[in-house]
């Protein structure tokens, strides 16, 4: 039998927990996110069901341009709680199947398994996850994680957007097209057919900021990306992340799979402020008190720290982020607050501030993985 790696993704997951327990929702525009209540500030979308998409309304966006968009869309408030314990019933339901089910979210994971039928073992997963919880995923099939990933978005998505993968192992060995219902395959073996064509934009891990940057070097596409220069790669993004952006291109990637909890690698604390910052010591008295919060988080999580992140958004929400090792580790709130505000220094604070948020990396703890 041959080693797989499926990426389970459920649909539209917050929208549909919250329509499971309320039907009457079903086929409405529904957007979740802050207080439920659309005419409050700073307050974000964590998601929205299909039919609010369609209005152009996504997760991310401010609440308040959500109502503008689809002022016809129930609104319902975060309920975190609900959300893990749905999240539990649809990982229970995938752990019932004798696979390694590596959790990433709430509403999605990684399954390796050993099966000489990826497609059949995904169609099981999908029915054993809509009749235990009545929600329904997608499942993307891939020889690593990369590739499962990416296979996924086909999976959502209507056939016509990318051939099926060909099937050469029937009987009399022809080759044929197979499609199942919510899954996809994505493989060296089809790899190049598939996404050669496409932006780099639709890679995993490539966002807007790290497309314009390839678009520079003259790589606009997949197939651009597998046939550059590891070296130029090298010199403009350091030595592991050039050599890594060359491998996505050709749909390199891990093939590990852990039921081992993650160890979380970092801690964060960040807050959107009912009134904006103008000031900066008010800034410089706000970003020390998240730095010595955080800090004490990790500290009561008996953790050290390695690494500090300084994150801040202005009302344009234009959000740089400044970061820094620090020279020694440390649990002191006062050597993280200290060198938070001296990272501050390398801002330019001309415009008012509507958030300010600090990320802590955690020094290393050694984990252990288990793999095909």
């Amino acid at each position: 039998m041959t080693w797989w790696v499926l990426h389970v993704d459920m649909d539209q997951f917050i929208a549909a927990v919250e329509i499971r327990r309320r039907p009457e929702l079903r086929g409405l525009p529904v957007v979740v996110g802050g207080s439920g209540d659309p005419t409050q500030p700073r307050q974000v979308v964590a998601t929205a069901s299909y039919e609010a998409r369609e209005y152009g309304v996504h997760s991310g966006m401010p609440v308040r341009a959500a109502y503008k968009k689809c002022p016809q869309a129930v609104f319902l408030p975060s309920d975190p709680a609900a959300y893990e314990a749905a999240s539990t019933e649809v990982m229970d339901a995938l752990r019932s199947f004798p696979v390694v089910v590596e959790v990433w979210g709430w509403d999605e994971c990684f399954v390796g398994a050993e099966t000489d039928d990826p497609e059949q073992l995904a169609a099981d997963l999908r029915a054993a996850v809509a009749e235990r919880t009545t929600l329904t995923c997608s499942v993307g099939i891939g020889d690593n994680k990369t590739r499962a990933k990416l296979a996924t978005t086909f999976a959502k998505q209507a056939r016509s957007h990318a051939t099926p993968f060909e099937d050469a192992s029937t009987a009399d060995g022809a080759v044929q097209h197979r499609e199942v219902d919510g899954v996809y395959r994505l493989t060296g073996a089809n790899w190049r057919e598939v996404m050669d064509h496409r932006a780099v934009r639709e890679l995993w891990g490539i966002g807007s900021r790290m497309e314009r940057n390839l678009n520079e070097l003259g790589i606009v596409t997949v197939a651009d990306l597998a046939a550059a220069d590891v070296d130029v790669l090298r010199k403009r993004f350091g030595p592991n992340m050039g050599a890594w952006y060359a491998a996505l291109g050709r749909g390199l990637g891990d093939t590990q799979v852990t039921d081992v909890p993650r160890e979380p690698v970092s801690r964060s604390r960040e807050e959107t402020f009912a009134e904006d910052l103008v000031e900066r010591a008010e800034v410089e008295e706000q970003l020390r008190r998240i730095a010595v919060e955080v800090t004490r988080d990790v500290v009561a999580e008996g953790r050290s720290i390695q690494r500090i992140w300084v994150k801040v958004r202005f009302i344009s929400f234009y959000t740089p982020i400044k970061s820094r090792k620090l020279p020694e580790i440390t649990q002191d709130p006062e050597v993280i607050a200290a060198t938070a505000l001296a990272l501050l220094e390398k801002f330019e604070l001309r415009r008012p501030i509507r958030l300010l948020g600090v990320r802590l990396e955690f020094a290393p703890l050694r984990t252990a993985c288990r793999s095909g």
